[in-house]
């Protein structure tokens, strides 16, 4: 692997957050980590309240890397067949035909994911681990690139489904998407303030500035990046840790540790480096673990949050030197 190698990856992330950037405002980092997502061969859960950008945010991702982008709006009433398709009769030849469902795509935002029930969400286990769909006993392939993008609400409670942990294990991050600074703000409305239409990305100068080749070549920089033994050992001595915490009453599985290394070395790719160090396994441990971690009673009681817990863990684990 040569410098040059490297600095594209960099490059291609920096151009990225620079495309997005010019319609979502102060976001630069959720952005990073969609980027470590999609070239780790993860998928990201963003919570926050409405309004703050998270739909504009993974069209305009989408726009930018040059992937084809789907949304589904989930809601009580939805199927399993209405995401993955059915083969449906066709009386002119008497055969059956298949007929794709919006999974069928690059980019999937599955708009509150929650709201749908279980039966419902687990539609997308199979795409989201194994990229591909089971229709009727056949197996359809889907892109290499499949990444779902799923939003969810922290902020109503009544007429929502939790995700199950399976669920949740399938996903890289949990990032939560915040309000935007005062000055952040200001601008938002500056510039979207005046506009009396709902804009596409495009409007804003949004351009696609890399493609389906372009990104296979960087997750291919990304599988040679240097992970040292003693790295691996602080990964899983991290990861285990949260099993045997006693503010924890479930701990991180073994796949939370395979994707944790794998996101970090797709990290170390963007910050221009080819070998990953602790710094970067500690950036990324809240939003690899928020979401596969459950509080126990005691640590509820005593008013301790998810959070904090997961930062006492990082701080408490030896950093190999």
């Amino acid at each position: 692997m040569t410098a040059d190698s490297i600095g594209s990856v960099q490059a291609l992330g920096a151009a990225i957050e620079s495309e997005v950037a010019k319609v979502v405002f102060g976001q630069g980092p959720l952005t990073r980590m969609v980027t470590i997502a999609l070239l780790a061969g993860g998928h990201v859960l963003l919570e926050g309240p409405p309004g703050t950008a998270k739909t504009l945010l993974a069209q305009a991702f989408a726009r930018a890397v040059g992937l084809d982008f789907g949304r589904i709006q989930f809601t009580p009433d939805l199927m399993p067949g209405d995401i993955l398709g059915s083969n449906l009769f066709n009386f002119q030849t008497s055969s059956f035909t298949l007929t794709k469902g919006p999974i069928f795509t690059e980019l999937l935002l599955a708009d509150e994911i929650n709201r749908t029930p279980p039966k419902t969400q687990a539609a997308l286990l199979e795409a989201m681990q194994e990229r591909r769909v089971t229709i009727n006993g056949e197996a359809h392939a889907m892109s290499p690139r499949f990444t779902v993008l799923a939003t969810q609400n922290p902020i109503e409670q009544q007429g929502v489904y939790p995700l199950p942990e399976a669920q949740l294990d399938r996903f890289l991050f949990k990032l939560v998407v915040d309000y935007p600074d005062a000055a952040e703000e200001r601008r938002i409305v500056a510039d979207h303030g005046g506009r009396f239409k709902s804009p596409a990305v495009a409007d804003f100068g949004v351009t696609q500035i890399t493609d389906a080749k372009a990104i296979g070549a960087a997750i291919d920089v990304i599988a040679t990046v240097r992970l040292a033994e003693e790295v691996v050992d602080y990964i899983v001595r991290l990861i285990r840790s949260t099993r045997a915490s006693a503010d924890l009453e479930c701990g991180a599985s073994p796949r939370a540790a395979t994707m944790l290394a794998r996101a970090a070395c797709a990290a170390a790719a963007l910050e221009g480096r080819d070998y990953v160090i602790p710094d970067d396994v500690q950036r990324l441990a809240a939003g690899v673990l928020r979401h596969r971690v459950i509080l126990s009673a005691a640590a509820e009681i005593e008013g301790r949050n998810v959070e904090q817990v997961i930062a006492d863990l990082v701080e408490r684990e030896e950093v190999p030197r």
